[in-house]
């Protein structure tokens, strides 16, 4: 663990820069793309995210885990993987070590899963391209995932599937308010304090309406793009540093242990959906 020295550096990556991160991101967003799909496809995505926190709030809790470490779980496989856990871990007041491991988890397993979904799709299933996307875009974690994945089956899957993953991002809107209203209601937020709109949430917001109403050039938005991806790279090292290898042995297989049954529930239901509905 780095010595004190290094700590107002690291705190200076995990809160400023991260939010700057939060905020920019925010151009990844189009909410055009709701156009695209129709309501099942919708329907999917949403009851997707909704099984997918609450299977984690219920297992963090049988397995006996802090529901805001559940919770983080939760969020960070079924909306947008670090992204998610960054944008949220402060308004549930998670501690440095529950968002370390979690964001760990939960990258590790989507990592695994870029090569587990498309064989699971195909060779067992035996879907179609749509229905492939439709199951790797409604459970991989991350946007770069879905998009190795997606497209290592073909390109009809692969533009699926990063549909599906899009709107799953939207999802985050609707989800920070709803944190917001849970945590002032009870007051658990960060340091026990009720939570409040974060600066970088209203920032992402703004950043999101550039490509929904083409504000800025394909150039400039690709920039803010590239400038978010690095600063979030940055901002998930600062988190890093802080967690210790005791808390990793400490937690670490129990913790793993209730990612991937989150995620075998992400891919059990999405599945049952696909094949029964679509």
């Amino acid at each position: 663990r780095p010595g004190p020295g290094f700590g107002s550096g690291i705190q200076f990556c995990e809160k400023q820069l991260l939010s700057v991160a939060i905020a920019l991101m925010g151009v990844n967003l189009d909410f055009g793309i709701v156009k695209e799909l129709g309501l099942s496809s919708l329907a999917l995505v949403v009851a997707g995210v909704a099984v997918t926190i609450t299977a984690a709030m219920g297992i963090g809790k049988l397995l006996g885990f802090d529901h805001k470490f559940a919770l983080l779980l939760g969020i960070g496989n079924g909306v947008c993987g670090s992204s998610a856990i960054a944008a949220t871990e402060q308004i549930i007041g998670a501690n440095e070590e529950e968002v370390g491991l979690s964001v760990a988890i939960v990258n590790g397993l989507g990592t695994l899963g870029i090569f587990v979904l498309p064989l699971v799709a195909r060779s067992l299933f035996h879907f179609s391209d749509l229905d492939s996307g439709l199951l790797v875009g409604n459970t991989l974690q991350a946007v770069g995932q879905v998009v190795a994945a997606g497209f290592s089956i073909n390109e009809m899957a692969g533009q699926t599937a990063t549909i599906i993953k899009m709107t799953r991002i939207l999802m985050l809107f609707p989800l920070v308010f709803v944190l917001i209203f849970a945590f002032a209601k009870s007051g658990k937020g960060q340091g026990g304090k009720k939570p409040k709109v974060p600066l970088f949430i209203l920032g992402f917001i703004l950043f999101s309406l550039v490509p929904t109403f083409g504000l800025l050039s394909a150039g400039m938005t690709s920039g803010i793009k590239r400038a978010s991806h690095y600063l979030l790279i940055v901002a998930m090292a600062g988190i890093g540093l802080k967690i210790t290898f005791d808390s990793i042995l400490r937690d670490g297989k129990a913790a793993l242990l209730t990612g991937g049954l989150v995620f075998l529930v992400q891919i059990v239901f999405s599945s049952l959906v696909v094949f029964v509905v679509f």
